[in-house]
């Protein structure tokens, strides 16, 4: 019973992601996304603002990134130092993999900072809390220490570092729809949502690209096979749904799109029917 009351806790755990990882920066243009803001500084002249369609976007016309060696360092969970290293080395694993993908959009977004935490945010409580977050204002990925570390003590050791990997994955993606312009669109659409529920299907379709993204990264950053995916299903979408993340199945479905698909496209959550995003 304590292994499910922690696994729940797992699942709702990036329940908080969105919140900081859709704070807003300035933008120039209503419903676009300043691209230019990541070009190369060296053109002539800075290119219009481009208008950001969530269902057709050219990222999703971009092969699935390749394979790239990513030799992770143990982690004890009970070193502040190591999940420091642990995260970061993920983290520049995530920028090789995503690489090929950015250049072939001509896109040179700045590599996010990875930092950990010893405080968990206010919006923590007893049954769910943040594992880690993505703030876009400050292109950063934050591990909350207090929180992976409880949660840690329910995983068997020998995959808790495959579990950490899939969370940096997400958190990884969401800096890749920042980049993208996905990022602040998605956030424009919650904001003016004419209901609830519109606006809670537009979280939802953000939160499991993001999850079919984490696939992409467990797919170019690990040797193991499709028991990978095993073993992040079980403790991160095996319990319970969420009106923010999508349901269990949903989860599953869109993680293993991201492992599967030959393209980008594979992630489109934003043009998947309703019934693949509830």
């Amino acid at each position: 019973m304590a292994f499910a009351a922690a696994t729940m806790a797992l699942v709702a755990l990036i329940a908080g992601v969105v919140v900081v990882a859709n704070t807003p920066r300035p933008q120039t243009t209503p419903g676009g996304a300043d691209l230019s803001a990541y070009r190369d500084q060296e053109l002539h002249a800075r290119p219009d603002p481009a208008e950001i369609d969530l269902v057709d976007h050219p990222l999703y016309d971009v092969a699935m990134p390749p394979a790239v060696e990513c030799d992770l360092p143990g982690l004890d969970v009970d070193s502040d130092t190591s999940w420091q290293t642990f995260a970061q080395e993920a983290g520049l694993c995530l920028d090789d993999l995503w690489a090929p993908v950015m250049e072939e959009l001509r896109l040179v977004p700045e590599s996010p900072e990875i930092t950990v935490s010893d405080e968990g945010l206010d919006s923590d409580t007893e049954d769910s809390f943040t594992l880690a977050y993505y703030e876009s204002d400050r292109r950063t990925i934050t591990v909350v220490l207090p929180n992976v570390r409880e949660v840690s003590s329910f995983i068997p050791a020998q995959e808790r570092e495959v579990v950490w990997l899939a969370l940096m994955g997400h958190e990884y993606a969401h800096h890749v729809q920042d980049a993208t312009g996905i990022l602040r669109v998605s956030h424009d659409l919650r904001r003016t949502a004419g209901s609830e529920d519109d606006e809670m299907d537009t979280l939802r379709r953000t939160e499991l690209q993001a999850e079919c993204m984490a696939g992409v990264g467990l797919r170019g950053l690990t040797t193991s096979g499709g028991e990978v995916l095993d073993v992040v299903n079980r403790h991160f979408n095996d319990g319970g749904d969420l009106d923010t993340h999508g349901s269990a199945a949903s989860r599953t479905h869109w993680l293993q799109e991201g492992w599967d698909r030959e393209t980008v496209a594979g992630c489109n959550t934003y043009g998947a029917a309703p019934h693949q995003v509830g």
